[in-house]
C-alpha cells in the first residue's frame, strides 16, 4: 500500500495539506518520460529520498554520487504532509518537488510519498540493494535518525554532502536579498536574523552559511559530453535561471523537444542584476550553472553568456533556433526581456508557451509571506542538531 496526499492548492501555488489516504500501489514512475527499464536489465539499484526542497545543485550532488554507487537509481520523495510533520513547511509544493527530481539528469526512476523513515519493505519493493545519503545524520520528528531501519539491516551506504549550500540557507538569503547574498560575504548574523532566530547560538553548524567554493572537477562531475553532430538543429535558450524551479524545466523540456542540440546562456551575476530590478540573483553564477547542468533537457551550456543575443553570437554556435519564455518575471526590468533579442529577424526566435507559470519571483514571495513558518522550521532543526550532538558528546 503507497500513501497518497490530498492536496489543494493555495496562493502562489503552495499547497494546503488534507488527510493522507491508503490506495493501492507504490509503483514509481519512470523520470524524463522514458518507460521503465526491466528489473532484470537494472543491475544494482540504489534507493535514496528525501524533500528535495528547492532542489539546488547540492541535491544534484548528492543523487549523483548517489548513482555513483550502482546503476540504477530509484528517488523517493516525501509529501508535504510528511514534510510538515517531521520538519515544517514545505517551500515548494509536493508536485512541483516530484517534477523537478524527475528532471535531474541521474534520476531513473521516482518514488512520490516516500516514507520519511526509510524502510527495507520499501527497498525490497523497488528491488534497491540499499539506500544511500549523505554523511550528514538526519533526524524524524521525534528526534530518530531516519535511516536506522537500513542501518540495521547493513543496507545503507554514505558519500560527503556537499558543504556550502543547503535549502534552509537559501531560504536565508531571499529573506535577505541584499547585493552581497550571493558572494558568500553574508554572516552568520544576517542569517539568524533573516530566519528570525535572535539567539546567537541557535543555528548549527549545518544551518549558517558556508561559502560554496566549487573546483573544475565539480563542474566536469555535472557535464556531459555531448557534442552536436553534423546536421542538428541546434537551439539556444539564456537566461539568469535564478532558483532553478518547475518553470525553467518546462521551458527547456519545450525547447529540446523542439531541437536536436540544445545550448542553455547563463547570465553572469552583474548581468542578471541588470536584467531584474532589485537585488537579483539569489543564487551566485557559478550555483545557477551546476544547477542548470543537473537537469536533463539540455546538452551544453555556456557560462556567463552576453545579454544581447546577435546574429554572429549564433554564427559563433551554428545556433539555428532561440527560444524565450512567454512566462515573464514580474522582478524584470521594463522591456528588458525581449530587448535582448532586438537584433535578431523573427525568424529566428521561437516563442514558449509554458504551462508552468511560476517564476523566482513567485518563489520569493512564497518564503516573506510565510516568514514566521519557516523561521520556525529552522529553529526545529537546529534543536535536533543540538539534542543529537549532546547523545553523540554524552
Amino acid at each position: 500500500m503507497k500513501r497518497t496526499l490530498e492536496t489543494t492548492t493555495g496562493e502562489e501555488g503552495g499547497v494546503t495539506p488534507t488527510v493522507p489516504s491508503e490506495v493501492a500501489g507504490g509503483a514509481t514512475e519512470a523520470a524524463g518520460g522514458a518507460a521503465q527499464t526491466s528489473k532484470k536489465d537494472r543491475g544494482v539499484v540504489v534507493w535514496a529520498d528525501g524533500c528535495f526542497d528547492m532542489f539546488h545543485h547540492g541535491h544534484g550532488n548528492s543523487l549523483r554520487q548517489a548513482k555513483g554507487l550502482g546503476d540504477y537509481l530509484i528517488v523517493g520523495v516525501h509529501s508535504d504532509a510528511e514534510i510538515l510533520k517531521n520538519k515544517g513547511p514545505p517551500v515548494m509544493n509536493e508536485q512541483e518537488r516530484y517534477a523537478h527530481v524527475r528532471s535531474c539528469k541521474w534520476v531513473d526512476e521516482v518514488y512520490e510519498n516516500a516514507p520519511y523513515t526509510t524502510q527495507v519493505k520499501v527497498l525490497d519493493e523497488v528491488g534497491a540493494a540499499f539506500a544511500a545519503h549523505g554523511d550528514d545524520v538526519v533526524l524524524g520528528a521525534e528526534g530518530v535518525d531516519t535511516y536506522h531501519e537500513v542501518k540495521a539491516a547493513n543496507r545503507f551506504k554514505t558519500y560527503p554532502r556537499t558543504k556550502g549550500v543547503s535549502t534552509t540557507e537559501i531560504v536565508g538569503r531571499m529573506l535577505l536579498m541584499t547585493r552581497t547574498h550571493h558572494s558568500n560575504l553574508a554572516s552568520d548574523d544576517d542569517v539568524r536574523l533573516a530566519l528570525g532566530s535572535p539567539d546567537l547560538k541557535s543555528v548549527g553548524e549545518r544551518t549558517a552559511v558556508m561559502g560554496f567554493l566549487p573546483s573544475s572537477r565539480t563542474f566536469h562531475q555535472f557535464s556531459g559530453n555531448t557534442e552536436p553532430k553534423k546536421g542538428d538543429k541546434i537551439g539556444y535558450v539564456s537566461g539568469s535561471f535564478d532558483l532553478f524551479h518547475p518553470g525553467h524545466i518546462a521551458m527547456l523540456q519545450e525547447a529540446k523537444e523542439l531541437c536536436d542540440f540544445l545550448i542553455v546562456g547563463v547570465l553572469d551575476d552583474t548581468a542578471a542584476n541588470n536584467l531584474k530590478s532589485g537585488n537579483w540573483p539569489v543564487m551566485n553564477l557559478n550555483e545557477r550553472v551546476l544547477s542548470v547542468l543537473s537537469c536533463r533537457y539540455l546538452d551544453e551550456v555556456i557560462i556567463g553568456c552576453p545579454s544581447q543575443v546577435t546574429l554572429e553570437f549564433l554564427e559563433r554556435y551554428n545556433i539555428d533556433i532561440v527560444f524565450y519564455g512567454s512566462v515573464v518575471d514580474p522582478s524584470y526590468r521594463p522591456g528588458k526581456s525581449l530587448a535582448r533579442f532586438s537584433q535578431l529577424p523573427e525568424s529566428k526566435l521561437h516563442p514558449l508557451p509554458s504551462n508552468k507559470a511560476i517564476t523566482s519571483s513567485d518563489i520569493v514571495s512564497r518564503i516573506i509571506k510565510n516568514r514566521a513558518a519557516f523561521a520556525e522550521r529552522n529553529q526545529k532543526k537546529v534543536d535536533r542538531e543540538g539534542k543529537q550532538e549532546t547523545k553523540v558528546h554524552t
